[in-house]
C-alpha cells in the first residue's frame, strides 16, 4: 500500500472504532450466486454511515442509484449511481449515504454460500460490526485503545 492508502485505511479504521460506540444499522442485503460470481446488493437510507471490512480480492463496486460518499485510495469521493469503482485487494472502505442508495459488489468466487464466500472475500475483523451476511453482531464490541 502507498502512503495516502496507509492515511485512509487508518481514517476508516478510526471511525469504525467511533462507529462501534453507537446502534448499528442493519442493511438490508441481498445475496446472488451466478455462473461463478457473487453480487452483495446492500441498501443505504440516507444519513447511514457504514464501515466494511477488508476485502481478499479484486472486485467491482456500484453505485446503481444515489449519491454516497464513499474512502477510495485517493480521498473520499461523493458518487453518484450508476458509477462503477475497482476495488484491490486491502480496500476497507467507509460509505456515507446523502441519499438513498443502492450499492452492489461483484465478485469471482469458487463459493457457493454466504458463509464460504465471506471466508473467501473478506479478512476476519474482530472490531467488525457486522458477521456473516452483513448481519449486526449480538454481542457488544470491546474497544481497547
Amino acid at each position: 500500500m502507498n502512503e495516502i492508502q496507509i492515511d485512509m485505511r487508518a481514517k476508516v479504521e478510526a471511525l469504525q472504532v467511533e462507529l462501534s460506540k453507537h446502534d448499528q444499522y442493519e442493511a438490508p442485503t441481498e445475496h446472488l450466486f451466478h455462473g461463478g460470481m457473487y453480487c452483495r446488493q446492500v441498501w443505504r437510507p440516507a444519513g447511514c454511515l457504514i464501515v466494511g471490512k477488508v476485502h481478499k480480492k479484486e472486485h467491482f463496486y456500484m453505485v446503481v442509484f444515489g449519491t454516497v460518499a464513499v474512502t477510495t485510495d485517493e480521498g473520499v469521493k461523493l458518487i453518484t449511481g450508476p458509477q462503477v469503482l475497482c476495488s484491490k485487494p486491502g480496500t476497507k472502505r467507509a460509505v456515507y449515504a446523502e441519499t438513498d442508495a443502492l450499492c452492489m459488489t461483484f465478485h469471482r468466487v469458487e463459493s457457493s454460500t454466504v458463509e464460504e464466500v465471506e471466508s473467501e472475500l473478506v479478512e476476519d475483523d474482530p472490531l467488525s460490526m457486522f458477521s456473516i451476511g452483513n448481519k449486526i453482531k449480538n454481542q457488544a464490541i470491546e474497544v481497547s485503545i
